[in-house]
C-alpha cells in the first residue's frame, strides 16, 4: 500500500469548514474562495480514501470517519492559533471580545470598581459578562475566563485555574434575629438555631465546619433554609431569618450598616479561594491576562 501524503493546511481548512458550519462562513474566515475550499476538501478526501462529510445546500454533516479526522485537524488548528497568539501577545494592545463568567453575587467583591478600571484602561476590549449560579462549560460556551469561588476545584486537564485571592469566612446574623432567638455562645448552640445553608451540587446541605486554633466543630442546624445563592442567603440573614456563613468581604458593608453582626467571632469557617479559570491549551490573549491581573489587584486592595 502506498503512503498517504497529507498536507497540514488541508486538515486545518477542514477544521475551519466544520467550525464555521458552511463553506460561505469558512470562506469569510479564511479569505479563500468557496470553490477553493471545496476543491481542497475533495482532494483531502481522495487522499484519505473516504468521505469526511456529506454536503447539501442546507447543511454539512460529518461522517463517522470525518469525526475521527476532525480531532487531529482541530489539534493542528489549535497549534497554529497558539503560534499566532504568541506573536500577537507580544505586540498588540488588548482588544476584541472578552467573555467572562462570574458568580451572581460577585458584584459585592468590587466588581464595579474592577470593570470601571478595566474599561477605562482598555477601551478596545468589548466585555460580555455572564452572572450565573450555574457552572458554565468554558470550552463549549467559548468563555475566556470564569471566576469561581471554592475551597478547591475538580481536576480538569483542559483548563487552568489560577488562585487570585483568599476569602476568610465566618457566621453572621441580624441583631433582630439574635434578640429574638438568643446569641450562640458555643458552636453546639448553633444546632438549636435556623441556619441559612448552601446546597451542594449533589443537592445536600453544606455542613458548617468551624475551627478555633486546634479546636474543630462540624454540624448543620436542625432548622435550615437552603439555597444555592449566597446573595439570597445574605439578604435573608439581614432580614432576620437566620444565621449565615459569609466571607468577611461579602459581609463588610452590611456590618457597617448594622444590618448583621458576627456570631461566634473566635470561630472561623474554612477560607475560600477566588479562582480565575481559563482554557488551558492556548496561550492567554492579552485581554484575558489584563483582566485577571486587574481583578487580582482590586481584590488585593480591599483585602
Amino acid at each position: 500500500m502506498s503512503a498517504i501524503n497529507l498536507y497540514a493546511n488541508d486538515l486545518i481548512l477542514f477544521a475551519h469548514i466544520v467550525n464555521a458550519g458552511s463553506f460561505t462562513q469558512a470562506a469569510d474566515r479564511t479569505g479563500l474562495p468557496k470553490s477553493t475550499l471545496s476543491r481542497r476538501l475533495t482532494d483531502l478526501e481522495q487522499q484519505l480514501g473516504e468521505r469526511l462529510m456529506q454536503r447539501s445546500t442546507r447543511r454539512l454533516v460529518l461522517t463517522d470517519f470525518g469525526e475521527s479526522i476532525l480531532e487531529h485537524a482541530q489539534l493542528l488548528l489549535d497549534e497554529t492559533d497558539a503560534a499566532a497568539a504568541f506573536a500577537l501577545h507580544r505586540q498588540i494592545t488588548p482588544q476584541g471580545t472578552l467573555r467572562v463568567s462570574l458568580p451572581p453575587e460577585f458584584h459585592e467583591l468590587s466588581l464595579v470598581q474592577c470593570l470601571s478600571q478595566f474599561t477605562s484602561k482598555y477601551p478596545d476590549v468589548r466585555l460580555e459578562l455572564d452572572l450565573s449560579a450555574r457552572r458554565v462549560d468554558i470550552l463549549a460556551e467559548r468563555f475566556d475566563v470564569a471566576v469561581r469561588i471554592a475551597t478547591q476545584l475538580p481536576d480538569d486537564n483542559t483548563l487552568v485555574a489560577r488562585p487570585i485571592a483568599t476569602l476568610h469566612n465566618g457566621l453572621y446574623a441580624s441583631p433582630t434575629y439574635l434578640k429574638r432567638h438568643g446569641t450562640p455562645k458555643t458552636p453546639a448552640d448553633l444546632l438549636k438555631h435556623t441556619g441559612l445553608v448552601l446546597v451542594t451540587s449533589g443537592g445536600e446541605h453544606q455542613k458548617w465546619r468551624l475551627s478555633r486554633e486546634a479546636e474543630k466543630w462540624e454540624g448543620v442546624p436542625q432548622h435550615s433554609l437552603s439555597a444555592n445563592s449566597m446573595g439570597l442567603q445574605q439578604a435573608l440573614s439581614a432580614h432576620g431569618l437566620g444565621i449565615v456563613g459569609l466571607s468577611e468581604r461579602f459581609a463588610e458593608e452590611l456590618v457597617k450598616q448594622g444590618a448583621i453582626k458576627r456570631v461566634l467571632p473566635d470561630w472561623h469557617l474554612p477560607p475560600a479561594t477566588v479562582w480565575c479559570v481559563t482554557p488551558g491549551r492556548r496561550l492567554l490573549p492579552q485581554r484575558t491576562m489584563a483582566f485577571v491581573e486587574l481583578l487580582k489587584a482590586v481584590l488585593a486592595e480591599g483585602a
